[in-house]
């Protein structure tokens, strides 16, 4: 999945050390607000030092956030978890003025009054 909106939060990086393989860790959390009538806040993770060191995330950037969505189970209640694989940064500007005009709706069709013999039944 995707979603292409502003980034409006960088959260503060978490890190620590594995219990059970003893390596460490960073992880760090993003809000992105969409550009809709009604505005949409997703906050979604990076995780992995290498990640958000590549990625790079700044506050105030318009992005589109490829992700995945995972589930997990703690104690009883359920988590979601919104991890971000791929960040790119090659998107239209938002509210851009220049961008292309929808269609034109088609031309209603015309009708015209005839000699009077209707071919319909009724």
């Amino acid at each position: 999945m995707e979603i292409t909106g502003k980034i409006i939060r960088v959260c503060e990086l978490r890190q620590g050390t594995s219990k059970s393989s003893g390596n460490e860790w960073q992880s760090q959390d993003y809000v992105l607000e969409t550009d809709e009538q009604y505005p949409k806040h997703v906050c979604f993770n990076v995780f992995g030092s290498d990640k958000i060191n590549q990625f790079a995330i700044k506050e105030g950037e318009i992005l589109t956030a490829s992700f995945d969505i995972d589930a997990h189970e703690y104690q009883g209640r359920w988590y979601n978890t919104i991890r971000a694989w791929k960040v790119d940064r090659n998107v239209a500007p938002i509210n851009d003025a220049a961008a292309p005009a929808q269609p034109a709706a088609p031309e209603a069709p015309q009708f015209t009054q005839t000699d009077g013999a209707d071919d319909l039944p009724f």
